[in-house]
């Protein structure tokens, strides 16, 4: 099997070794480009590059005069900038404000605290669920998300219940009345049809990103890892096979569910090494969310008969229109828009942005999610992009995607002209301070002005034993020293690294190319 991975990052590989460039004696690739600092030709002719291009569109965001043109109009992969049409054209068709409410609805007679019949969750695309809500009501996030964790070492947890949106609705159904269900409880995950991303289902109910998370604890050397489970959720339990080496050894973790319920992690960790956060994706949200909820019924002491840790039994559902005509006893209101959008484009969250695709599916009134890209093609049309300079497949930025330079500077343009712009630009990493961007140039001469989503992807070169990066890509903002403000792209597509370390320094590099645009202009 061909390995193939695409995130912001990068996804699907372990880093094990010291950064590598290939070894090269192949000339510079990349002559003077008019407006680009010659300094960035050193970056861009490195021999990782010799085999590869080069595509940069920098315009002035006040003038619209073109600054750098290179490549700027030919279609090129840019792996998770894709993120900005797909939570682009969400924000358009929305608006920043913009909230989900996920219901529980009742079916039968309420009588005396009991409820003769079934209590319904309705999912509505609710990103976060209430488990990533700080106190102030903005999303939180880490720079090295969770999503990652299992393909990249660093990956921490947020400190907030991943259950909690679970438990709000769980207290306000007792709140209502209802102390007792004799019928069943059936999560409705009807808005729109699962869509099966690489790394997991996209599904209009999510709980913890449909993951569960395992974190890794070293204990003496040659004894059984410590691994503590979150959230726990009934039949689900972890077994540890890791085992303790010595201080500077390797830690290298395998997840595998062998059955329904059960988890077991296997490999080394060093005695050294920091807790080491891996996650299992489950196939079923629907039947997980469903456990969740009645357990956090429980807790609010609410009597439910029903078993657990069956299967979401959808037969026992109405017809989307009953269940929407159905009282509701309990309302989650999401967070808003832009911070979904926040979390999505500041830690690359692949499964969250095709969610939106498929929310604006159904907008257009469709349950394929595939249909939300033709929607997000009528938004970007009537916003004024030129969409002939996008081809696109998905809203994650699988391979296969397409953009030009041009086209990428186009979007930023147009949103950056709209009265919520800032809140956008807000949404974005930001070079050395956070997210996907928070190691590259840190510290910096334009560390902290520099505002762009990332792109990467990468694949397995099993003839040569090496990695080809196909895009590492920025798209976004520069506040430029003399105090211009620029829309910018750049991709560095096809590059070839020894190591996935290369990522590392791929990353850095289109970093150091857009650190010399933004201290030359």
């Amino acid at each position: 099997m061909r390995p193939s991975w695409h995130n912001g990052r990068i996804a699907g590989l372990a880093c094990v070794a010291a950064c590598g460039a290939l070894a090269s004696s192949a000339s510079a690739a990349t002559g003077p480009v008019p407006g680009l600092d010659p300094a960035a030709l050193e970056v861009m002719n490195q021999p990782a590059y010799a085999n590869g291009e080069w595509f940069i569109s920098v315009r002035d965001l006040d003038t619209g005069a073109p600054l750098i043109s290179l490549n700027a109009d030919t279609l090129v992969e840019p792996g998770s900038v894709v993120k900005t049409y797909s939570m682009g054209a969400g924000w358009q068709q929305f608006g920043p404000d913009h909230r989900v409410v996920t219901p529980v609805k009742r079916s039968g007679r309420l009588t005396g605290g009991r409820l003769r019949g079934n209590l319904i969750l309705v999912g509505q695309g609710d990103m976060t669920m209430g488990g990533r809500t700080k106190p102030n009501g903005d999303v939180d996030f880490t720079n090295l998300d969770h999503n990652d964790a299992n393909d990249l070492p660093g990956a921490t947890l947020t400190p907030e219940n991943p259950l909690a949106g679970l438990d709000q609705l769980a207290q306000q159904v007792r709140a209502s009345g209802v102390r007792r269900v004799s019928g069943d409880v059936i999560v409705d995950d009807r808005l729109f049809e699962t869509f099966h991303l690489e790394n997991g289902p996209v599904t209009p109910i999510i709980i913890n990103n449909n993951l569960i998370d395992f974190t890794t604890t070293p204990r003496g050397v040659g004894r059984t890892a410590k691994v503590v489970m979150r959230p726990v959720v009934a039949p689900w339990k972890v077994t540890s096979q890791v085992r303790t080496v010595a201080a500077g050894g390797t830690t290298k973790i395998k997840v595998t569910s062998p059955a329904h319920g059960r988890v077991v992690l296997t490999g080394t960790i060093a005695a050294d090494s920091d807790p080491a956060v891996n996650t299992y994706a489950f196939e079923d949200p629907a039947r997980y969310a469903r456990t969740a909820f009645i357990e956090a019924l429980r807790g609010a002491g609410v009597k439910v008969k029903a078993n657990a840790v069956a299967a979401n039994p959808v037969r026992l559902l109405p017809s989307k229109r009953a269940v929407t005509a159905l009282p509701a006893v309990a309302r989650l209101q999401s967070l808003s828009l832009d911070q979904e959008a926040t979390y999505v484009l500041k830690v690359s969250y692949n499964r969250g942005a095709q969610t939106m695709i498929c929310l604006l599916a159904v907008a257009a009134g469709s349950t394929k999610c595939d249909d939300g890209l033709a929607k997000a093609q009528q938004i970007w049309s009537a916003a004024g992009l030129d969409t002939d300079g996008a081809v696109l497949i998905d809203g994650s930025g699988l391979t296969g995607n397409l953009i030009t330079a041009d086209n990428q500077v186009q979007l930023q343009t147009i949103m950056a002209r709209r009265p919520d712009a800032a809140a956008w630009q807000a949404t974005l990493p930001i070079m050395g301070v956070d997210g996907s961007l928070a190691l590259v140039q840190p510290g910096g001469p334009a560390s902290g002005k520099i505002f762009a989503k990332t792109g990467t992807l990468a694949s397995g070169d099993l003839f040569n034993d090496r990695i080809l990066f196909p895009a590492k890509a920025l798209g976004g903002y520069i506040d430029a020293r003399s105090g211009r403000r620029l829309a910018f792209a750049i991709v560095a597509a096809n590059s070839v690294f020894t190591t996935i370390e290369g990522a590392f320094a791929a990353n850095d590099d289109v970093g150091k190319v857009a650190t010399l645009i933004q201290q030359g202009y």
